[in-house]
């Protein structure tokens, strides 16, 4: 019955003859001209060979493929520019009055810029994001609550409280700004939706940080056909490139298993870097991070956050770059940065061989010799443990214990591994982490660590001590008490006089 009905373009030709609105030889011209570029496609095909640079549009022209060689930038600001937009970003104009409790926010951010010291996670965001605004940078922001932010951190947008009207001091960074170099929006409850939009938008054009924002990092997985479709494979498939900046707060502060985890692990599992092999780690070059499909950061201080976000502008070619971004670190007491660290003077903190960039890691806080033989165990984290293991490591005085942060999880950095491998001879090694043992970066971080101890006769895998919750079907427990006693056991575990045993 099926193969006997006419079909569509059979029953549509013939409605469109008797309605007399074309003629037979119409129809046979199209027919003609669609079979004629069917065949010459096909026999193209047999031939063709997938061009790199097939993607690049008029917008994307000196950006580079993976085959080419990128160098690493410089991602420091001027002090003077650092200054100049700091206090842009932090004033509110005479006849504006807003609500009491930003009026101090803004008035204590005002003081971080004057003095340089203290500069949190929000204003390090700020900042930039007006870096860029001032070299010609389009900034775009979106996602649930992010004007205010979900935190009441951010403040991108505020209202004036006797009349309603908003002020933006994003937009006002340059005299004469036009209004849509800064652009942020809260959007709808649809992370599918939003995250699609954005995706598309970022691929459009390469010179726009575009940055969308989850409420909080669980919430991701209702976008995760774009995580898996698209965003983590798009460049292998198609081609394009994106420099998609997806924030997703993460961190285990009892809030229950809905609102601890970004489910850190699937981002990292989707991670193409293999395990048992090193790359070349040249540290002026990026090959490592052009080769990947994206990277996935677990950033402890502001000065890093605001080096990695400049990253994504200031190099040429573009990746996507997977946020766990904090909750209590917006406001930890110990979570800030000096200014010193933003620019780009050599000799202040952060100036390396390269100027001030993004710390992939970030050594022990103690002024540690190249080799210290007299450490006893060497603690490797990412994200916002770190600071519950620094307070603990004081309160029981070890000082024979190193803590590196791993700040870059993927692609992995073996050659800062290694180094800190090396400064520790002695050391038992240890990754500890927040998460159950069958989440967060454990079973990436590995054998990758294996890898980069084995290279260096630094044991066998058995020597990778693991610290942190037991395997869980749930990210989290739904009681306060419970997470209270489970953080407090795994913090002082790391910490413990007595060797741990594997994992």
């Amino acid at each position: 019955v099926i193969k006997n009905h006419p079909s569509s373009l059979k029953l549509y030709e013939q409605k469109l003859l008797e309605t007399g609105e074309v003629t037979k030889e119409d129809v046979q011209r199209i027919h003609d001209k669609v079979n004629r570029i069917l065949n010459e496609e096909f026999a193209k095909s047999k031939d063709y060979v997938p061009n790199k640079r097939d993607w690049l549009s008029a917008y994307w022209t000196g950006f580079k493929s993976p085959e080419q060689i990128s160098r690493v930038r410089n991602t420091g600001v001027k002090p003077e520019v650092l200054k100049r937009v700091g206090q842009a970003i932090t004033t509110l104009p005479e006849s504006f009055k807003p609500h009491r409790a930003v009026k101090k926010i803004f008035e204590q951010r005002a003081a971080m810029i004057e003095s340089g010291e203290g500069i949190d996670w929000a204003v390090a965001e700020a900042l930039a994001f007006a870096a860029l605004i001032v070299e010609g940078n389009h900034v775009r922001l979106s996602g649930q609550d992010v004007e205010r932010g979900t935190f009441s951190h951010r403040h991108s947008v505020v209202h004036d409280q006797e009349t309603g009207a908003k002020y933006c001091p994003l937009d006002h960074v340059v005299m004469n700004q036009n209004e849509e170099l800064f652009t942020v929006s809260n959007s709808s409850l649809s992370e599918f939706a939003v995250l699609g939009f954005e995706l598309g938008y970022s691929m459009e054009n390469p010179n726009s940080l575009v940055l969308w924002e989850a409420q909080f990092g669980d919430f991701s997985n209702g976008a995760q056909v774009m995580f898996d479709q698209f965003l983590s494979s798009g460049e292998a498939k198609w081609l394009r490139q994106t420099g998609l900046v997806v924030l997703l707060p993460h961190g285990y502060d009892g809030q229950g298993p809905e609102h601890s985890s970004s489910r850190l692990e699937r981002f990292l599992q989707m991670s193409d870097d293999n395990p048992f092999v090193i790359p070349e780690m040249d540290p002026t070059l990026r090959k490592q991070i052009q080769e990947c499909n994206w990277q996935v950061v677990n950033v402890t201080t502001p000065a890093n956050y605001f080096h990695v976000l400049r990253r994504q502008i200031h190099r040429d070619f573009r990746k996507p770059l997977i946020v766990t971004a904090p909750k209590n670190l917006l406001r930890h007491k110990e979570c800030k940065s000096n200014l010193s660290e933003f620019d780009d003077v050599e000799g202040h903190p952060g100036f390396d061989k390269q100027g001030t960039r993004f710390k992939r890691l970030i050594k022990d806080r103690n002024d540690h010799k190249e080799v210290e033989e007299g450490i006893n165990r060497l603690v490797l984290c990412s994200g916002k443990v770190y600071y519950e293991l620094d307070d603990e490591r004081k309160k029981s005085e070890r000082s024979d214990v190193a803590i590196c942060r791993v700040e870059q999880l993927s692609p992995f950095p073996y050659d800062l591994i290694q180094r800190e491998l090396k400064r520790y001879p002695n050391a038992e090694i240890v990754w500890c982490q927040e998460e159950p043992m069958n989440m967060g970066a454990y079973s990436y971080i590995s054998p990758r660590l294996y890898s980069a101890m084995k290279t260096l006769g630094r044991g066998t895998f058995e020597d990778i001590k693991y610290v942190g919750r037991a395997p869980s079907a749930a990210t989290a427990t739904g009681f306060l008490t419970v997470h209270v006693q489970e953080q407090s056991e795994l913090v002082k575990k790391a910490l413990q006089p007595e060797l741990i045993k594997f994992p």
